[in-house]
């Protein structure tokens, strides 16, 4: 049995609110963690990008960055993603840009496709119906403006070739491949080798990703016993159950405090099924789990994005991911 992985670790933290935290505690938590990942030598944390979902602070992405690689000096820091929909292709590319001159050399952008989860909110965003069905085009646009061969001269000019990544279930991983661009699977799912598959055959060289490299998105935890672990992995799940029927996703309270006999049927039926998607255990049992899966898919790295309330033992739970990264 391995004890390490054969691929490297990163985070992403989507600045999921706790019970008790304003949002100005979140997001300090978020940039707090950065420096601990760094001290741990985690190869780079991302932040994520979503827009009036109650429980999670992370909707500014660009500036959540700054504010990390400003208290960091090695980490590579990225977007999982930038939401391509959200905004005009160049504003995108400007964003990139303006933090690849302030930060050389560590900045990474995920480029989403997401829209607003509500009419209300794509509303807002100023998104139309086909907004999501552009995504292609876009960061062909996107791509344009950061090579110097937009339609205007985006200021300011692109000083290197930022590591970009398409960020899909797997239904663009050929677009990844024939864009010359890196590929972040949302997963695990089972078709997941098959975009991997896809992504390899259709890639093609450029200068900002010589060689492919695909990236698994997998929630997980890591804790001294399974118990503990289990408690660190059902606070986010719980909240993803219940978002489903109030529309709210709340912020993350202790495990202690969830009582599974207070949820419905249907309920406590979304929670096992969610608590199956997440991988959690002792160190040895994590590593098993994920280095089958890297073999599974085929992947480059795997990309850690479990949330719990207990910072803490997130904490720990970081420096084992730490210490079994290839």
């Amino acid at each position: 049995m391995p004890d390490r992985l054969s691929v490297p670790v990163s985070v992403l933290d989507r600045a999921n609110s706790r019970a008790g935290e304003t949002a100005a505690d979140t997001l300090a938590g978020v940039v707090t963690r950065a420096s601990h990942l760094e001290e741990l030598g985690i190869r780079r944390l991302w932040v994520a990008e979503h827009h009036a979902v109650p429980g999670i602070v992370g909707s500014a992405p660009g500036l959540l960055m700054a504010a990390i690689a400003q208290a960091t000096s090695t980490i590579r820091v990225g977007a999982g993603g930038f939401m391509v929909p959200a905004r005009p292709p160049m504003m995108t590319a400007e964003q990139i840009a303006t933090l690849e001159a302030l930060f050389p050399g560590r900045i990474d952008g995920g480029l989403g496709a997401s829209v607003g989860f509500t009419q209300a909110v794509r509303a807002a965003l100023r998104q139309d119906a086909p907004a999501k069905w552009r995504y292609d085009d876009d960061v062909s646009e996107i791509l344009g403006y950061l090579s110097g061969q937009g339609s205007v001269t985006m200021q300011p000019q692109p000083v290197a070739d930022t590591p970009l990544f398409v960020l899909t279930g797997g239904s663009r991983a050929g677009f990844a491949g024939r864009m010359g661009l890196g590929l972040v699977l949302g997963g695990p799912k089972a078709a997941d080798a098959d975009a991997v598959a896809e992504y390899r055959r259709e890639f093609r060289p450029s200068k900002r990703c010589a060689h492919p490299h695909a990236i698994l998105s997998v929630s997980a935890h890591i804790a001294e016993t399974a118990d503990r672990a289990h408690d660190l992995a059902l606070p986010e799940v719980w909240s993803l159950v219940l978002s489903r029927s109030t529309g709210a996703f709340d912020p993350l309270r202790p495990a202690a405090e969830l009582d599974a006999s207070a949820l419905t049927d249907r309920e406590r039926e979304r929670l096992e099924t969610g608590m199956r998607g997440v991988v959690y255990g002792t160190q040895d049992v994590v590593t098993r789990r994920l280095q089958a899966m890297v073999e599974r898919v085929g992947v480059d790295e795997l990309m850690i994005t479990g949330a719990t309330w207990d910072r803490e033992a997130e904490a720990r739970s970081d420096a084992a991911f730490a210490a079994i990264s290839a």
